[in-house]
């Protein structure tokens, strides 16, 4: 591991290498100036104007180079492009396909200048950064918002990519039209849901897309899963994952994730009503649902630790224990034990294998295919959650069989008994195990690892521009180990306990964590006390709740798609967050009962602010924590997956916790004294991301 001035020198393309940014004379101005206004010869003000100064030459040098590159580039494209011109009219094969070979060379070293552009980007965030750690000062806050905001800014060159965006356009065109299109006379523009299918327009696509966090809803929802996707593979790394792939393996991971999810939301439309059949208060529903999420507190870590050793045998643990669960929810009712049903239901999260879903991903399935499989377990996820109280209503049925009864109460445990053990058998004839790397040996894929070669300069950049907040080995030569990292050798292993995972957390990831735990609050106090809120002020029968909770699953797929592919494009991260948790603090506040009348329109519409706000503010959070959180919490047991999944589920067991007790004050005080708590919270993290704002990058 060498740190990044020496891998700048290392990596770069020696002819190009005068125009590089002088990362080391930056460094070395960034100590000067700190030993000289230590000393008090010069004051900040003259330091950041020397500064902005020489970074502003630097940045210049660099996007002079590129247009300079561009306009090359243009040039051979239009040689091209004559040639092509007639060709078409006297079509000759082998000069057909020589010409599209010289096309995909210009594609090459349109590549070549992406890497360029991705290590300037890099040396750019890193000495921003690092004048920023010397000084104490929020420099690269002011510094980008000045220069990225002027109407002459060469910051806008590199962030914005026009010029390289017309040669991807000109390659793409010109390469569609030298395939064989069996006269057909529709161009790339007549069909924009088509993507040209070539390998180099594909590296080229990839690395813009890298460079300048574009994103679309497919990247968007796949980053909820927080399963890496830093790298493009090389054919051997492509080998050695299509050997350790197997679909029907992945397509059982995301049906043990949607089922997980049917099981977790089956019960909430007819918790209240079963406590009570079972000589309870109704608000005990909060203490039935969130045992689930109690067990899985625990479950979550050694899950985890199991599947560094293997995937297929906490599968079979989870399913048993699922099958167990609901055959003892469903017995409750006959035993007529509440002890009984919260075992099951402690069982029940006892089986929760979502770190083996998860890190089944992240470990064996193929780069290339990774981002839709991480798509598939958040959208397997979203339609659990959806589906679950669906089928609930639609077990509304009385009928016994001997001794056991089969109700709307304990339906949804028999159903999703039999549905385990089918499963559990499906799992059992089908799934292959993988060969299995140890943990210790399975170092982190890094962006920033090794030296530039042919096929790394081909997968093209792989970072975001001036993404202040995470690092890649962020090592420099006078052991200024950024975002908490330890020394050289230690920073590309995974943390190997919660202490080492707890270290790793700065403070943008901590307040990340916050939101998501707020989020997750807010969203179970809103699904879990709906059955007895709707049913105490409006007469709701089970049906109508779970077509009510069915309906807000549903929401999940839509909001995203439309965050993914406009509002992300749109705006910034930071400030879709803001505003998201300002429209989920005002949701929270129009749910609560000022008056003696609280009408359904009130409910239903604060509720839905409230839930689709949070799907939004869900998906921004898990996507900028994916970015900011250290790379070391991108694989092993303490990974930033099962972080936020601790987070997630202890606001889950608080605020089903919260429902039960504010049950003792009485269910007409049950609304007002749950939201008190998500309203507090809801504050208490927008102050933290105004706090953290400037480091959100």
């Amino acid at each position: 591991m060498v740190n990044f001035g020496k891998r700048l020198v290392a990596d770069q393309i020696q002819e190009w290498k005068g125009y590089y940014i002088n990362y080391k004379l930056m460094k070395k101005k960034v100590k000067q100036y700190v030993h000289q206004t230590q000393a008090g010869g010069q004051d900040n003000c003259q330091v950041l104007q020397e500064f902005s100064r020489m970074l502003d030459d630097q940045i210049e040098k660099i996007v002079l180079f590129l247009l300079e590159q561009q306009g090359h580039l243009a040039g051979r494209l239009q040689k091209l492009g004559e040639q092509r011109k007639i060709l078409l009219e006297q079509p000759d094969m082998s000069q057909i396909c020589q010409l599209r070979e010289a096309y995909r060379e210009v594609g090459q070293d349109l590549l070549k200048l992406l890497w360029f552009v991705d290590m300037n980007a890099t040396g750019i965030r890193k000495i921003l950064k690092k004048f920023d750690k010397r000084f104490g000062y929020r420099f690269t806050d002011y510094y980008v918002t000045t220069r990225a905001n002027h109407p002459f800014s060469q910051l806008q060159q590199v962030f914005k990519h026009v010029g390289i965006g017309a040669v991807v356009g000109a390659l793409s065109r010109n390469l569609a039209d030298l395939e064989d299109h069996q006269g057909s006379c529709l161009s790339i523009y007549d069909q924009p849901s088509i993507p040209l299918k070539d390998p180099v327009i594909d590296q080229i696509n990839a690395s813009v897309d890298r460079l300048t966090r574009s994103t679309n809803f497919l990247q968007f929802i796949g980053q909820h899963a927080l399963i890496a996707q830093e790298d493009i593979p090389s054919a051997a790394e492509d080998h050695v994952d299509d050997q350790r792939y197997h679909f029907i393996s992945l397509l059982l991971n995301l049906a043990n994730t949607f089922l997980y999810m049917v099981n977790t939301y089956i019960i909430v439309p007819t918790a209240d009503d079963y406590s009570l059949s079972l000589g309870a208060a109704a608000t005990v529903c909060g203490v039935i649902i969130g045992s689930m999420a109690v067990a899985q507190v625990f479950s979550s870590v050694y899950f985890s630790a199991w599947s560094n050793k293997s995937y297929f045998r906490p599968l079979v643990f989870s399913s048993i224990m699922l099958f167990m669960g609901n055959m003892l929810y469903a017995l409750a009712y006959d035993l007529n034990s509440i002890a009984v049903l919260l075992i099951g239901r402690l069982l029940c999260g006892l089986g929760s294998a979502r770190a083996v879903n998860r890190r089944y991903i992240s470990d064996c399935v193929p780069l290339k295919i990774r981002l839709q499989a991480s798509a598939g377990f958040v959208s397997a996820s979203a339609l659990g959650m959806a589906c679950g109280p669906a089928l609930a209503g639609l077990l509304q049925t009385n009928f016994k069989i001997y001794l056991l009864t089969f109700n709307q109460n304990t339906l949804p445990g028999w159903v999703m008994a039999l549905v385990w053990l089918m499963y559990l058998f499906w799992l059992w004839i089908s799934f292959r195990e993988p060969v299995h790397d140890t943990e210790e040996g399975h170092a982190p894929q890094d962006a920033d690892a090794g030296c530039m070669n042919n096929e790394r300069l081909e997968n093209g950049p792989l970072q975001p521009l001036l993404l202040s907040s995470k690092e890649k080995q962020d090592e420099d030569g006078d052991q200024d180990f950024d975002d908490s990292e330890e020394a050289s050798e230690e920073s590309r292993r995974p943390a190997t306990s919660i202490a080492s995972a707890y270290r790793l957390l700065t403070p943008s990831v901590k307040v990340q964590l916050l939101i998501y735990f707020m989020l997750k609050y807010a969203m179970e106090i809103l699904l879990s006390e709906s059955s007895v809120i709707t049913t105490l002020y409006f007469s709701w029968s089970t049906s109508t709740v779970a077509i009510f909770l069915a309906i807000l699953g549903l929401t999940v797929l839509p909001v995203n798609a439309i965050v993914g592919s406009y509002l992300t494009n749109m705006f910034e991260d930071r400030q879709i967050l803001l505003a998201s948790e300002i429209v989920v603090l005002v949701g929270i506040i129009l749910s609560f009962r000022v008056a003696r009348l609280y009408s359904v329109p009130q409910y239903v519409c604060s509720a839905l602010i409230t839930f689709v706000s949070a799907e939004v503010l869900e998906g921004v959070n898990l996507s900028l924590l994916s970015r900011v959180m250290s790379s070391r919490l991108a694989r092993g047991t303490y990974n930033g997956g099962l972080l936020s999944t601790e987070a997630g589920t202890l606001a889950r067991v608080v605020a089903d916790g919260t429902i039960t007790l504010a049950g003792y004050l009485g269910e007409d005080q049950l609304l007002n004294v749950t939201l008190l708590p998500s309203l507090l919270i809801c504050l208490a993290s927008i102050v933290a991301t105004f706090l953290t704002y400037n480091t959100l990058y």
